[in-house]
């Protein structure tokens, strides 16, 4: 799920924005939501400090002691990650913008077909970064560490979370050359997220995950996989493993 932050000073505007954007989600199938929108900055900033939020349009003048610009530096603080829309009808703003490393300037009156073509281009652009999202079917993006592992189902693959699971049909092997590197075959049916194992039992060729999950470790896979697993730096304690 794509958390959407909206801010800006007019509040008509502000739920238009808001209105135009449940529409595209729904019309392009993306798992996203606008889960915060103000026409104050503070307001804005304290949202985003304190919650998950991937993407913050903002206006750049928001008629307060800072400027949308400003808003963004302070956020950018504490969340690298976090991708940027600017909206303004103030032109010479466009190039400042970019400063903070924005991903799109939309001119003031935004429409529906400029902003469709903004919102294609970042979910593409946030499944293909490294260390940030997984497509897992039906444009649904989910952060690459929520995912504990992936399984082969028949024809389906099933993404596990700790709360959550997601189906899509793909192939396997295809899926597996796609993965980055912390996501290693254990299995003819399992891939698992090493950076969520909290134990192995090998006596069983079994994997525990964080929370309740667990997954396999085939004969084929087994020392291939632990190689891997033990060469790399992860940092759960693994005190209980036993490779033997």
């Amino acid at each position: 799920m794509m958390n959407f932050v909206i801010c800006d000073d007019n509040i008509s505007y502000l739920n238009k924005l808001d209105k135009i954007l449940d529409q595209l989600f729904l019309k392009n199938n993306f798992d996203a939501q606008v889960c915060f929108k103000s026409n104050q900055a503070y307001e804005v900033l304290d949202y985003v400090k304190n919650n998950n939020a991937n993407v913050l349009i903002l206006d750049i003048n928001l008629k307060s002691d800072i400027s949308g610009i400003e808003l963004a530096e302070k956020v950018r603080q504490t969340n690298k990650n976090i991708y940027f829309i600017f909206t303004t009808g103030h032109l010479e703003y466009a190039m400042l913008a970019y400063q903070v490393k924005t991903f799109d300037y939309i001119p003031k009156p935004v429409t529906s077909e400029r902003l469709e073509t903004t919102l294609i281009r970042l979910f593409d652009d946030a499944t293909n970064l490294p260390n940030k999202f997984i497509n897992v079917g039906n444009k649904t993006l989910v952060k690459q560490d929520d995912i504990q592992y992936i399984k082969k189902d028949g024809m389906k693959i099933v993404f596990y979370t700790d709360k959550d699971k997601y189906e899509t049909y793909n192939s396997f092997s295809k899926l597996e050359n796609k993965l980055p590197e912390q996501f290693v075959r254990c299995h003819k049916s399992y891939i698992v997220n090493i950076n969520n194992i909290s134990n192995i039992e090998s006596n069983t060729n079994t994997i525990l995950l964080n929370g309740q999950n667990k997954c396999y470790i085939g004969p084929k896979y087994r020392n291939n996989f632990l190689e891997v697993f033990k060469n790399g730096n992860f940092s759960n304690n693994m005190d209980s493993t036993n490779y033997t």
